[in-house]
């Protein structure tokens, strides 16, 4: 069986370091980092994710602004907004909550934004400092994702990673940063022709496309190490027949519970070939917020000292 990477003992470590950091700055009489985080809606998902985004500013010691603007705000009043906080000597790090009402621009909204306070990584400039391998507020899942393998003592050095999914927001900058570690990267996709046989070569094979268990057992190269992003709600009995014949607790969870939380690794399958594997959930969601808390940190300090 392939060694479980737990993700969230990796961001209570990361969290621990950044509790640390903040507690030494306001020991010193500085002020803590301060998140600002605009939530446009009711989206339940994103309540969710907020909720943990700023339960981990209060352990850390972070301070949070929380904007919670009705889903009909027009563009113009949310750009204001990011305006103001921008100009704003108190706030650190700006964060829009995806996704946004379909009539915003997302990512005119996310450009409006200072690079300097950008800690989502999301904003060109942070983005082509990550292509030059230069200092900046990187993204954070791939960031994390990137740390937690550096812990584990995973080598990077010369192997083959293959990419699975080319988003801005994990896939391209996860590659970068694989390629600044002297990896071989295969960005591989929806129609990257023979899918199976691509993943089949990967000893580092990241998967975020956020298709429920797309990556069968069969897939993976004996001995890999396995990084599943996705974070996907199964409910179908049809579906979670399909992808979970190896795993039966998912299974019965589905049964019983009428949904569970997956991955888009098959997990169960993939601890009988991989040497490791993340979870799905207690892998990278949990090291994405770390991965938050952590910049919020570098961006006070970039700006403030």
């Amino acid at each position: 069986m392939a060694q479980v990477l737990d993700g969230k003992a990796h961001a209570e470590c990361m969290v621990a370091e950044v509790q640390a950091a903040v507690a030494a700055r306001t020991a010193a009489g500085r002020r803590p980092p301060c998140l600002a985080v605009i939530l446009v809606g009711e989206d339940p998902a994103s309540q969710v994710y907020v909720r943990g985004k700023v339960k981990a500013c209060a352990q850390t010691g972070i301070r949070s602004l929380e904007f919670r603007p009705s889903a009909e705000l027009p563009q113009a009043e949310l750009e204001a907004l990011v305006d103001r906080l921008n100009e704003d000597p108190e706030v650190d790090g700006i964060l829009v909550q995806l996704p946004l009402p379909g009539h915003l621009d997302a990512k005119a909204a996310l450009h409006r934004i200072s690079p300097a306070k950008d800690v989502d990584g999301f904003h060109p400039v942070n983005q082509g400092l990550l292509l030059e391998g230069l200092p900046a507020l990187r993204p954070c899942t791939p960031s994390a994702c990137m740390h937690m393998l550096a812990a584990h003592g995973v080598e990077l050095k010369g192997r083959h990673a293959v990419m699975l999914g080319r988003s801005e927001i994990v896939g391209k900058p996860m590659a970068l940063m694989l390629l600044e570690q002297h990896a071989t990267v295969t960005i591989a996709h929806s129609r990257t022709r023979d899918l199976p046989a691509v993943c089949a070569q990967a000893d580092l094979l990241v998967a975020a496309v956020g298709r429920p268990g797309l990556v069968e057992g069969s897939w993976i190269k004996p001995g890999a190490v396995v990084v599943d992003v996705g974070i996907n709600r199964v409910e179908d009995p049809v579906l979670a027949r399909r992808i979970f014949q190896a795993d039966p607790a998912k299974l019965k969870a589905v049964e019983e519970r009428g949904w569970v939380l997956c991955g888009d690794v098959r997990f169960a399958e993939a601890m009988a070939v991989a040497s490791a594997v993340t979870p799905v959930p207690g892998g990278v969601g949990p090291l994405t917020i770390a991965g938050l808390m952590k910049n919020t940190l570098q961006a006070c300090e970039s700006q403030v000292g």
